[in-house]
């Protein structure tokens, strides 16, 4: 559900995680950014919309007064949402993907190409 509400608000650059075995708050991080600010707060306040519609249950949403960097948490599934130059600042694909633990054969990290 989320990854397809990004897809479909033109998202950029979305990027999903598996959080198994490094934390137990979700099974899943996804990662993306949008164009401004206001894309940025478009797409939070529609995944937490579908989050609500589809679970019964509300998304806890930070971050939308500015939406330089909204973070979601729905459950298994945190997402956080960037304007772009917000996110080469803070970098959590690095953090998050390729730790200590990380094992180089291992696919950590999924990038959804548009066709």
């Amino acid at each position: 559900m989320v990854m397809q509400s990004l897809d479909d608000d033109q998202a950029v650059e979305v990027v999903s995680i598996p959080l198994a075995g490094k934390t137990s708050i979700a099974d899943y991080m996804v990662i993306a950014s949008g164009k401004s600010g206001r894309q940025v707060a478009s797409m939070a306040q529609k995944i937490a919309e579908k989050c609500k519609q589809d679970f019964g249950r509300p998304a806890r949403v930070q971050g939308l007064p500015t939406a330089d960097w909204v973070l979601i948490d729905a459950g298994d599934v945190i997402v956080h949402l960037f304007r772009p130059e917000v996110r080469a600042f803070y970098n959590l694909e690095k953090m998050w993907a390729f730790g200590e633990d990380a094992n180089p054969g291992e696919p950590r990290i999924g990038i959804l190409a548009k066709p």
